[in-house]
């Protein structure tokens, strides 16, 4: 069993920097299991994720589904449902076989989910973990999901998407904070990295006690990896169509997660946090409630779609029936 093994889980909401501070920490030496998740026209700088993390996620979560962020409260407790004993040992056989290195560096947005899954399979490989949570403005993130993802989608559909996502990215706030609070952990603002990476992630190494190669005050090659220019999401809540409520219960989630980048453990800001996610689940409800009848009207409308689906299937197949079955000429 290895000892020694620091397992450092990158996190955050998507699109919120994770695959830039990620890129990061493997250039200061720290070691990323492959083969890596390929870069592609929504990241051409490269995800730095573990393939077979992703799939594994993947495999887990899209049945529930659990979204990346998801704004159901009740998303967490689905989603440690679908963890059963061969899934925890899938996990197992292949940690075992990556903890080669005194540094290891996962990271996928979707770990939240299960964090206590990998809490458990890293302590019994005699592995400590510790988490980097990056913090990105939720109007950011949502911005950046939009041209990642919705492009060519409509203004309605847009609108609904960006509540969602603001909501989704609260929630993926409280969920994260809440599962990181026994160990090790740091929270890095994505302006912090961009504007000075030196500094911020010289903090960051510091509370999670990690060792980074090289002399960060020479020539780095973070330097040339790094670059301001990401930055490129400058918006604002004027730049969203988000009910004024929501959009203040973001707005507090947002500073209480910053008080934790100098203090990762303070107190206070759990306290908070905490009172922020009981409304935050009092307004979901509240929503659910009034969109019920638009939910079943799209229930129906699927539930009728699908039957129209089968009816055609069985036609389809009792005309190939009557063809097998139908005598043929010598």
């Amino acid at each position: 069993m290895p000892t020694n093994v620091k397992l450092v889980i990158v996190t955050g909401s998507g699109r919120s920097g994770t695959s830039s501070v990620a890129g990061t920490l493997k250039r200061l030496g720290l070691h990323v299991p492959q083969p890596e998740v390929g870069a592609d026209e929504s990241n051409p700088r490269g995800y730095y994720e573990p393939l077979w993390v992703t799939e594994f996620h993947k495999e887990l979560l899209n049945p529930i589904p659990v979204r990346t962020i998801d704004s159901r409260p009740t998303a967490a407790e689905q989603a440690s449902a679908a963890v059963t004993p061969e899934v925890e040992q899938r996990l197992h056989d292949w940690l075992a076989g990556q903890l080669d290195h005194p540094q290891v560096l996962i990271k996928d947005p979707r770990e939240f989910w299960v964090h206590d899954l990998w809490l458990r399979v890293a302590g019994a490989l005699g592995a400590e973990v510790a988490t980097l949570t990056m913090l990105r403005h939720p109007t950011e993130v949502v911005r950046s999901r939009d041209t990642a993802y919705l492009t060519e989608q409509s203004p309605a559909f847009r609108r609904q998407r960006e509540t969602t996502n603001v909501a989704a990215w609260v929630n993926a706030a409280f969920e994260t904070e809440r599962v990181t609070r026994s160990h090790r952990r740091a929270f890095v603002p994505y302006a912090d990295l961009v504007s000075d990476w030196r500094r911020a992630m010289t903090r960051a190494g510091d509370q999670l006690a990690v060792t980074y190669d090289g002399d960060l005050t020479a020539p780095h090659p973070v330097d040339d990896f790094v670059d301001q220019r990401l930055n490129r999401s400058q918006v604002t809540w004027d730049d969203l169509e988000v009910a004024p409520q929501l959009r203040d219960l973001a707005e507090r989630t947002w500073a209480a997660v910053n008080t934790l980048v100098d203090q990762p453990h303070d107190a206070g800001a759990q306290g908070v946090l905490e009172q922020l996610h009981g409304e935050y689940v009092e307004m979901y409800e509240f929503a659910a409630a009034i969109a019920l009848d638009e939910t079943t009207a799209q229930v129906g409308r699927v539930r009728r779609n699908l039957n129209r689906k089968l009816a055609n299937r069985d036609r389809r197949i009792a005309r190939l029936e009557e063809q097998l079955s139908a005598p043929r000429a010598p």
